[in-house]
């Protein structure tokens, strides 16, 4: 594959896609808490999602690497599958019993500060300079105004460090399955996300069972509402991140990790009717500066291509 990130339009498009759709997605997962176990949660989106895009996968004859690959290519993909989704969602589900919600959304704006030296010594292209830095540190910066001081106060739980500790590890493998995953040789997309879920499920489902046992028979709203989060915001939004990664690289990626919060609030706003933090304008204005100081050279491209 081409080593060098190809940022277009439509990788922009994406972003922006996945940013909305995992910002919107904290609102569905507390309706499907109200009849599901966290971990139950966990294994049921991603199982239904593995299952949907398998269905996708073998109507395209299950295509996946273009040609024979290295000794080690499987253990790696296996690895990325546990790290983008099982590891990651158990963490998060632990953790966020012990943090406060505002926490969890720092830490995964973390993701973004955590690929860039990641990505500057494993990543062909994805060299770190002080603009690009800056820019992430302002964004950053953005998104802990967005949350406010509650991000970082104690909720008074004998846990507390273990689960802020569980929210940065989940953090951190977003950042290396991103990074592990630009690095596979060329591969089918919707190939290598059904793999992915496959995987998740695979660990997920087992971990739910020893952890919350066999679960409950959900009604008919939990069971749409699992559907809705294994075929959006798991398996299209999944499928998505392949793409983004596999095309723009991991540091591009990342951009999503600082809309999720901006669309978790407005949306919040919009659906719920929960009122606007009076920072919401400065906050945006941090991101967006960051976005454009970390990706000068892609928006240079991009505005420039359409003049």
């Amino acid at each position: 594959m081409n080593t060098q990130p190809q940022i277009t339009p439509a990788s922009w498009l994406m972003v922006a896609i996945l940013g909305l759709t995992w910002g919107g997605t904290f609102m569905v997962t507390e309706i499907a808490l109200t009849g599901m176990t966290p971990f139950w949660l966990a294994a049921s989106r991603i199982g239904f999602a593995a299952v949907l895009m398998s269905a996708v996968w073998g109507a395209m004859g299950f295509a996946l690497f273009e040609a024979p690959v290295e000794r080690g290519t499987w253990g790696v993909i296996t690895v990325i599958g546990a790290i983008s989704s099982a590891v990651p969602f158990s963490l998060l589900a632990w953790g966020q019993q012990h943090v406060t919600s505002g926490f969890a959304g720092v830490s995964m704006a973390a993701v973004a500060l955590i690929v860039l030296p990641l990505a500057h010594f494993f990543v062909p292209g994805e060299r770190m300079n002080l603009r690009r830095g800056i820019g992430f540190g302002v964004g950053f910066v953005g998104v802990v105004i967005l949350i406010g001081a509650q991000a970082f106060e104690a909720t008074g739980s004998a846990w507390e460090t273990p689960g802020r500790i569980a929210c940065l590890m989940a953090a951190s493998c977003y950042a290396v399955g991103s990074v592990l995953m630009r690095r596979l040789p060329n591969v089918n997309p919707i190939g290598l996300a059904t793999v992915l879920l496959i995987i998740g499920a695979l660990i997920t489902v087992p971990l739910a069972l020893t952890v919350e046992g066999i679960p409950q028979v959900p009604s008919a709203k939990i069971l749409g509402v699992l559907a809705f989060l294994g075929l959006i915001p798991t398996a299209a939004a999944n499928l998505l991140r392949v793409l983004v990664v596999r095309s723009a690289g991991p540091v591009f990626m990342s951009l999503v990790n600082y809309q999720v919060p901006v669309w978790s609030v407005v949306l919040g706003a919009l659906v719920l009717g929960e009122p606007l933090p009076q920072s919401l304008l400065l906050a945006m204005g941090l991101i967006l500066c960051g976005v454009g100081l970390s990706q000068y050279g892609a928006l240079k491209r991009l505005f420039g291509a359409q003049a």
